[in-house]
């Protein structure tokens, strides 16, 4: 049965001296994974509607046990991410979290249309990349079914506080007071960080990214949604390691 869909290359893997096996977040069928036969051949018309992060158009042949790419046609390839180490880096986190929390064999259309976003804005540089890292990971996490609770404060039920306390491993919200009180420890937020990060979570997703916030506050919010993605997921992400390598390396070597 053949099958037309529109996707987001997120792995490659490379098969013999032709092929390649490419897992894509797909419209209509989640990830799926699926071989494109003569695609490592520069002269084939798969060649660059299946590379990574490639956003293509897609006609796909599902097998009894496999699917395989009869065509691939380029919409985005997101050149920015290619010419700047630290975005394509963050890149692959992103595809990374995609792999481990989107569905299989299900409509994903959500979940491409945030990835498609992330990767436009961050190939474009319009936001800054914590920002963008910040929205995707709490947004992604959300959809999936890990849902933060960050409507009050988990003590006494106040809505803001000068300063409130952000718990990863539980993914509440303390106001400082409380937090004192029960032993609470957590990324310490002022109230601008706070509206930021109920935003990522509560916004329409159309002003999903439509705020700004100063970097000193960005650090440790994208440091504790990092950290609740990883503990809601039980699972460590080694591209987010490569990318915090690369961003300090970067940030050594400025003036």
């Amino acid at each position: 049965m053949k099958f037309k869909t529109k996707g987001l290359v997120i792995r490659e893997q490379n098969i013999g001296e032709r092929d390649k096996l490419v897992w894509v977040l797909t419209e209509s069928h989640g990830i799926l994974r699926a071989f494109a036969r003569g695609a490592k051949n520069i002269k084939s018309p798969k060649c660059a509607g299946t590379g990574l992060l490639s956003y293509s158009d897609l006609s796909i042949f599902e097998g009894r046990d496999s699917y395989s790419i009869d065509e691939a046609v380029s919409i985005e390839q997101f050149t920015g991410l290619h010419r700047d180490i630290e975005k394509l880096a963050l890149a692959q986190y992103f595809c990374e979290l995609c792999l481990n929390l989107c569905p299989s064999g299900q409509e994903a259309a959500e979940q491409l249309r945030l990835t498609l976003n992330s990767l436009y804005l961050l190939s474009a540089g319009k936001r800054p990349p914590l920002q963008i890292k910040l929205c995707f990971e709490m947004r992604l996490i959300a959809m999936t079914g890990y849902m933060p609770d960050l409507v009050m404060c988990a003590g006494c039920g106040v809505y803001e506080a000068q300063e409130m306390v952000f718990v990863p491993n539980t993914g509440q919200l303390w106001c400082a007071r409380c937090a004192a009180e029960h032993g609470i420890t957590g990324a310490r937020l002022p109230i601008a960080a706070v509206t930021a990060l109920r935003h990522t979570v509560y916004a329409d997703f159309d002003k999903l990214f439509s705020f700004t916030l100063k970097e000193e506050l960005l650090e440790p919010l994208s440091l504790a949604s990092e950290r609740y993605v990883a503990h809601m997921t039980q699972k460590d992400y080694p591209t987010l390691q490569f990318y915090k390598s690369i961003r300090s390396s970067l940030n050594e070597a400025s003036p």
